[in-house]
């Protein structure tokens, strides 16, 4: 088998490569636009294994070397950072370090979503973007109505309040920006409606988004996040690396016999993070025990620390839901094609 360590960028990439059978030993420098989608393709049917960090901007590597019947491990930038035993740094060692890591079988080896997952990927965060753009356009049109003496909050958005924005005397400027906000918003608001239905169609054809679907503050969007985020329950051992793997547990610094807590790690999907804290204030509405932990906690420390302290109580009850689901047979099979665990 043909082993090749690749570091990546945007324009080139510097592989160190080895034959498992023969010794044979190398490096080189290929250009991306040709001279890498050749070097490739020469390598169609062999055993050929590459490895390199995560990384953006390669979804067209990824589907040449699928094309190539070439086998792509993903790595963990900061484990094979740490795994680094010198302080210098050049394109040629980094690949030289991707090649020791899987000759000695200890890549850090990240779990990949499927085509199919990406591209589900896409449409939830698509959605997400856009919903935050309906929210901007919509508080610069409540500032608007308010400096103009209009204070309804959620009352501008009725058909009265409209008619009641609509009816303002307004400079040129302050006109245009009205009637440009408006177009736009009703604009988002079209193109949000179409991508909600493809998230419910999704949703509703996941055996796993239906199983997570029975817990409260559970809908369409959080639970196909949740399912695309974590790939498969299986991967974790316990709720802590769930909740680690989430970026919602504590930073610690502690030495000494002395332990020091920091804010949560902020270390996950931000975008799943987000939407559980905001499935949290849903789900203390309608469970009276979440609801006592929630005051509590937001007395003791503050709200914001509360709900965060929910959204982890939520992460984990998900995941016990799934893995309980995987057990009765209520799910047919997770989506992970990974074969090792983050």
């Amino acid at each position: 088998m043909l082993i090749i360590g690749c570091d990546y960028h945007p324009s080139f990439q510097q592989i160190a490569f080895c034959d498992a059978t023969t010794g044979e030993y190398g490096e080189r420098r290929l250009e991306h636009g040709g001279e890498a989608e050749a070097f490739y393709r020469r390598l169609h049917g062999q055993a050929v294994r590459v490895g390199m960090e995560a990384t953006g901007g390669a979804r067209w590597f990824e589907r040449l070397l699928a094309e190539c019947g070439i086998e792509l491990w993903v790595g963990h930038p900061g484990k094979i950072r740490a795994a680094a035993p010198r302080k210098q740094k050049t394109d040629r060692r980094d690949a030289e370090l991707l090649l020791d890591l899987l000759l000695q079988q200890r890549f850090p080896r990240l779990a990949v979503p499927s085509p199919e997952q990406r591209n589900l990927r896409q449409l939830v965060g698509h959605r997400h973007r856009l919903v935050q753009m309906q929210t901007r356009v919509k508080s610069q049109l409540q500032a608007l109505a308010i400096n103009e003496g209009l204070r309804l909050r959620r009352g501008l958005w009725t058909r009265k309040g409209q008619a009641q924005l609509q009816t303002l005397a307004l400079p040129h400027w302050a006109e245009q920006k009205r009637c440009d906000l408006l177009a736009l918003l009703a604009e988002l608001q079209r193109r949000g409606a179409v991508l909600d239905q493809a998230v419910e169609a999704a949703a509703q054809a996941s055996a796993v988004v239906r199983c997570l679907r029975q817990q409260r503050g559970v809908g369409a969007v959080v639970g196909l996040a949740y399912e695309l985020t974590i790939l498969d329950p299986t991967r974790f051992q316990t709720s802590r690396q769930v909740a680690s793997y989430l970026g919602l547990i504590p930073s610690e610094h502690s030495s000494g016999g002395k332990q020091r807590l920091g804010h949560i790690s902020k270390q996950g999907n931000a975008l799943l993070r987000g939407l559980l804290v905001e499935a949290a204030h849903v789900a203390v509405r309608w469970e009276p025990e979440w609801r006592r932990q929630y005051v509590r906690l937001a007395m003791k420390k503050n709200r914001s620390i509360a709900a965060v302290a929910m959204a982890r109580k939520l992460a984990v009850r998900l995941w016990w839901l799934w893995k309980s689901g995987l057990a009765t047979g209520q799910i047919g099979g997770s989506g992970s094609h990974a074969e090792q665990p983050v």
